[in-house]
């Protein structure tokens, strides 16, 4: 895909071993609090106390009934009645925050189905929608929804076969949120927590306030762990203004060798409480060991003064490093299982704010260029030189230059056109044989939200690789980067002439693993045809389209449930490029040689002139 960058590491399961405490003996605690059921399946806790607390709108017979799907046997099953609007639901017996809830299916799966919370059984909140279910193992983590309530269901809407929905297992897992104390406590426990960019959904801020851990500190579970950047944080709103003397923090290997412990009243301005000193900081920096020796340990904060605020927060500075010297892929990010607040106040009424909605309201352009002038409008678009904007990317073999022979207008479109010269275009990141062209509208037009599209037409041959996408704002800034910039690929074609891609990539869904769909031409149409492609972007997810016809929608809600931090919400900028081989089509046509991705054949014709993406024009449309 046309991203920016490539990260180098993927998320690894560090190994971890206990260690002595980093710092004062912790203070005494109650009892209950060695006890927390982080791990249970609150589901299978019910049914055993009562196994009329799972229930369901019927059944196939008397052997599948309601009680299969929580029984804990992972043989036994659930089996609906033959109906679309079939439901099965679980009573907890009391009000929870719900962190993720696990379908396991057995082969008559839901192809559509959502989960719902409620408080009185009557009244239902979705919180999990799925629109092309596949079967199988399916858990959806609910943050940063807010989620809580006593009875859970999964009600069908479309079955994948014409037998009923069946399930093996219907997990529920979460826990009591702590309520306002006036004796000193976890104030923490199953409290909304926060944090900026994070590996993925299984690992989101919400586990270091699930009330649990590892005893050993080895597994990999119930964790927070940050993307690979220093300067990360993850915290948690007590629900109320609270008096703070004590903070725990149970890490995995991945730890902080410096860090912050800050308080908030408003969760935006910070007040550092405590930090370890230099002689600590420096003990823990030397303690470099290589990922499967490393250990984990436990911080025992007790902060010099007992502070105040509602939200309180870990700030990391410095990153473990797991070789000595330690290159960049020789650190994670920080991996915290437990972030606890001992103190007393805080109130049971903490609760994440609710998604953003589409506002609603009319569409109108707020950018569009037709190309028809003498040239390329530079008040809208900027042009992109290999070494200069950027630098090469994905292994693809052009360099981009700002050349009337690589970038023009003619008769009333754009025309990106790629040239070969054998080693006749140097640059700073080295000589290239090929040229092309890339245009944005970065410091231009940026914007979010609205509906983008452009008409194109598109040169087709092996390893030709045109696209027209998004990309945060954002990218630039090292504390945010690819792909917790976010990018969003409403068209890419490499080189076929019947299909071309959509994706979208962020952290938890990039390069490989992006969330995509290809679409097939109808009625034997081309690439090298004109053809509109467009994607509206809102505020709960992206459509995109080809010739105004849905081919792939992904909402915010299960891409975060699923998959990872949705991270749509700002400002992208518009880019139109041809690129020559590389990453995407080298592994789908597999060629290797002269280039990867880009046989001579197709070096012929670059060669020989004509090859070329034209766009007619581009539109962005924005409600105000």
């Amino acid at each position: 895909m046309p991203s920016r960058t490539t990260l180098a590491a993927t998320t690894a399961a560090l190994i971890a071993l206990a260690a002595p405490m980093a710092f004062a003996a912790p203070a005494p605690r109650p009892a209950a609090a060695q006890a927390a059921a982080w791990d249970t399946d609150r589901a299978a806790a019910a049914h055993t106390a009562d196994p009329g607390s799972v229930t369901a709108s019927g059944s196939e017979n008397d052997a599948t009934g309601p009680g299969a799907a929580a029984d804990g046997d992972g043989a036994t099953r659930w089996s609906s009645d033959f109906a679309d609007d079939a439901w099965i639901r679980v009573d907890l017996g009391s009000v929870i925050r719900i962190s993720r809830v696990t379908l396991d299916w057995e082969a008559a799966y839901g192809k559509k189905y959502v989960l719902e919370v409620s408080r009185n059984g009557t009244d239902w909140t979705t919180f999990y929608t799925e629109d092309d279910g596949t079967g199988g193992s399916v858990t959806a983590h609910t943050y940063p929804q807010e989620v809580t309530g006593r009875y859970v269901r999964m009600r069908g809407i479309q079955r994948a076969t014409p037998w009923g929905y069946s399930l093996y297992s219907f997990k529920v897992y979460g826990g009591e949120q702590a309520p306002a104390s006036t004796t000193r406590t976890n104030l923490a426990l199953n409290h909304p927590a926060y944090g900026d960019l994070y590996q993925h959904a299984g690992n989101s801020p919400a586990f270091v306030t699930d009330g649990g851990w590892p005893a050993d500190l080895k597994a990999d579970q119930s964790r927070w762990s940050s993307d690979w950047n220093a300067n990360r944080w993850v915290g948690v709103d007590l629900g109320a203004t609270s008096t703070i003397d004590t903070v725990d923090l149970y890490w995995e290997a991945a730890y902080a060798v410096d860090y912050r412990i800050q308080v908030s009243d408003d969760n935006r301005t910070w007040r550092t409480v405590y930090q370890p000193s230099a002689a600590e900081a420096a003990a823990r920096r030397a303690d470099v060991k290589a990922p499967g020796d490393a250990v984990g340990r436990h911080d025992t904060v007790t902060l010099p003064t007992p502070a105040t605020g509602r939200y309180v927060r870990m700030l990391g500075v410095e990153r473990r490093s797991f070789y000595n010297p330690a290159p960049s892929t020789a650190q994670f990010g920080y991996s915290l299982y437990e972030f606890q607040v001992w103190g007393t106040g805080g109130s049971a009424n903490a609760a994440y704010p609710a998604l953003p909605k589409d506002p609603g309201g009319a569409y109108s352009t707020t950018f569009f260029d037709d190309f028809n002038g003498s040239g390329l409008d530079r008040s809208k678009w900027r042009v992109v030189r290999t070494g200069t904007e950027m630098g090469p990317v994905n292994g693809e073999s052009q360099a981009y230059v700002d050349s009337p022979e690589n970038i023009r207008t003619e008769n009333g479109a754009l025309v990106l056109q790629s040239k070969y010269c054998k080693g006749c275009t140097p640059t700073p990141n080295g000589t290239f044989d090929f040229t092309s062209g890339r245009i944005d509208t970065n410091t231009k037009f940026d914007f979010t939200y609205g509906k983008v599209s452009a008409r194109m037409k598109l040169p087709v041959g092996d390893g030709f690789w045109p696209a027209f996408w998004l990309l945060g704002s954002n990218v630039d800034d090292p504390d945010v980067s690819w792909p917790g910039s976010g990018e969003t690929d409403i068209m890419e074609n490499i080189g076929y002439g019947d299909w071309t891609s959509s994706a979208l990539h962020g952290p938890g869904y990039s390069a490989d693993g992006n969330i995509g769909a290809q679409q097939t031409y109808p009625n034997g149409g081309r690439a090298d045809e004109w053809h509109t492609y467009g994607v509206e972007w809102t505020p709960e997810g992206m459509t995109f389209t080809v010739d105004d016809r849905v081919v792939q929608t992904t909402s915010r809600q299960k891409t975060e449930s699923t998959r990872g931090q949705w991270v749509f919400d700002h400002n992208q900028y518009v880019i139109l490029n041809l690129a020559l081989g590389g990453a995407y089509p080298g592994g789908w046509n597999q060629v290797s040689q002269p280039y990867w991705g880009l046989p001579q054949s197709s070096v012929d014709r670059i060669a020989q002139g004509g090859i070329k993406a034209e766009i007619d024009w581009v539109r962005v449309e924005q409600k105000k």
